[in-house]
């Protein structure tokens, strides 16, 4: 895909010598969402989850002439009522002077590529409710908002109490 002037849109896996891409691609992404002050991106155990005995997650660069504008990173999920694993869409960003120029667009097609590849049955991803060009942009692509759902979550001390009430 040609996009601009800038040249064709390419994406590929993420290896352990693009880490430093992903890291500061999060800390982007975390600045365009206004919540910096949660980011504790450690680029060892970043290193280890994306290709590491641990690996716990997948990310794909999007590249135009060779230079990173963007990332997806994903993990694997599991559906109990269709009995088989999904994929999560963790993070899609690009950078802002190659938005609207399709990357976006290569980044979450490779993703569901990947979902289909694996046999997975869908593609989950959460997105800020004031993000309204980010909803376009899926809702575009045939996603649905599922309004009826709320994403819950226990860390730091709420995680340690829950933990110690067994």
């Amino acid at each position: 895909m040609t996009v601009g002037t800038g040249g064709p849109v390419h994406v590929r896996a993420a290896g352990a010598d693009d880490v430093g891409h992903v890291a500061r691609f999060i800390r982007e992404l975390a600045r365009y969402e206004r919540l910096e002050h949660l980011v504790d991106c450690d680029e060892s155990r970043l290193r280890e989850h994306l290709g590491g005995a641990n690996r716990a997650c997948g990310a794909l660069l999007a590249e135009i002439s060779g230079e990173p504008v963007g990332f997806a990173l994903f993990f694997q999920t599991y559906s109990t009522f269709r009995t088989r694993p999904c994929l999560h869409l963790e993070d899609l960003f690009v950078l802002p002077e190659h938005r609207g120029r399709g990357v976006g667009l290569r980044l979450l097609r490779a993703v569901a590529a990947e979902a289909m590849a694996r046999g997975c049955p869908r593609l989950d991803w959460n997105v800020l409710d004031w993000n309204v060009s980010a909803i376009g942009f899926y809702e575009k692509q045939g996603a649905l908002m599922l309004n009826d759902w709320r994403i819950c979550r226990l860390e730091g001390d709420a995680l340690a109490r829950a933990a110690q009430a067994q």
